[in-house]
Order: C-alpha cells, then structure tokens, then sequence
C-alpha cells in the first residue's frame, strides 16, 4: 500500500517520496520556505521540532538551508524529563543535529525545566513557551501506537491535553516505556501552527494512519486529533 491509496480528509494533502533521503530533504525545503516567508511577513518565525531518530536526517538537511537563522526560534512539540546532558534528551539531539554551522544563530527554547517534580517541571515550561504561539511551522512524528508528541494513550493527563479549550500550554505525561517521564505541549498549542507537518516512514506507520483514519475515539490513537485541514503528511516506504 501507499499513501496515495488512502482516503484522507478533506485539506489533509499526502506528500509520498522514494526514500528517507528524499523525504528529508524535501522536508527540509518545505520548512525553510515557511520559515522565509513568516519571516518576510513578520519578522521572525517560530519551528517546533519533535525528537527521536527519525528526524536526524531532516535535522542536518534543514541547518543546510540558507536562513536567516538569527530570526528564527526553535522549539520541542515534546520533551522527555532529563538533563540536557543524558542520552535520550530531544534537546540535546536537535542542538547536536540541527542547531549548527549558521543553524547555530537560532535561538532554542528549552521545554526542560529543573524542578522538585515532574508537575512543577511542566507548571515552568507553561510559562516559558508562551512566547512560542501562534507557531509558524510545526513537524510531528508518530509512534507505532499512533501517539504524536508525548501525548501517549492512556496517560493520566491525555483527556485534558487533548481538550480543544485546555488552558495548559504544557503538561506532564507518561511514556510506555523507559524514561516515562515527560512533558508535551498540549492540543490548542500544537493546534495553533501555521503549517503542520506529519513525518513518518514505513508500511507499519502507514497502516497505523490507515487505522487512525477510521473512526474511533482520538485517546486511542492521538494522531487522530491533528488529521483534519492544513496536515501535509510526508512519507516513504
């Protein structure tokens, strides 16, 4: 199957490429030419990343692109609860990846907070990322659970996370897995971005969207909630 053969709706566009090469570069294309052009409207743009291995090629291509990246702030749809320093920090992966040579000029916007607890964490970055909205360009991945961000099923904070009205920017949320701690910028937040983008490469991830296009209830598979007008959803086998 390709993507091409499913129905998607109205205003979801699929963008199929040959490969992950292709893919990440033509990825990395399509978001600098948003972040140019909210900078020539407004002088500055704001891209919200999510972490993982998948994006690295994407990362490297897109510190490539030629921007002027002293204007443009960056940011995480997500974070795990770790120092900058340890193995499975997003931030330290997007500083390792994306955030050098000329990239370098951007200014990032830490989602990791030190603090007595996981809420208070997530009570700091609330704060912190309210200079984040309206984002310009947001690019999600999606897990083989059809979790996007950190917004996990069956987390304790998922129903008020993917609340349209939540009054949170961030929350905490727990991952199925090892470190389980997390932080995630909540649905109205990930919802207010001018171009939102889906990456996600591989038959098992495609027929995760095939199931997610079905109906159902969005706490089941989360990717639900952000497969409606203005998704351009990037894949290849």
């Amino acid at each position: 199957m390709a993507i091409s053969e499913l129905k998607l709706p109205p205003g979801v566009q699929a963008c199929p490429h040959d490969g992950a090469e292709q893919l990440a570069q033509a990825l990395a294309v399509r978001v600098a030419d948003a972040l140019r052009q909210a900078i020539a409207s407004r002088g500055q743009a704001t891209l919200v990343v999510s972490g993982g291995r998948s994006p690295v090629p994407f990362f490297e291509a897109l510190a490539q692109q030629a921007l002027p990246w002293a204007q443009v702030l960056v940011s995480l749809a997500d974070e795990r609860w770790v120092p900058v320093n340890h193995a499975g920090s997003n931030e330290a992966l997007v500083r390792r990846h994306l955030l050098r040579g000329a990239a370098a000029e951007a200014r990032f916007l830490s989602l990791y907070q030190v603090a007595g607890s996981l809420e208070q964490a997530a009570e700091l970055a609330d704060a912190a990322v309210a200079e984040l909205a309206p984002i310009d360009v947001l690019v999600l991945g999606m897990g083989d659970d059809g979790h996007t961000a950190s917004l996990f099923p069956h987390s304790p904070n998922l129903h008020q996370a993917l609340q349209p009205d939540c009054a949170r920017r961030v929350l905490p949320m727990l991952a199925p897995s090892e470190p389980t701690q997390r932080l995630t910028l909540t649905l109205p937040m990930l919802t207010s971005a001018r171009l939102p983008l889906l990456a996600i490469q591989g038959q098992a991830k495609l027929n995760v969207l095939t199931k997610a296009l079905m109906p159902g209830e969005i706490a089941q598979l989360p990717i639900r909630a952000f497969l409606n007008s203005s998704l351009e959803i990037h894949w290849c086998p």
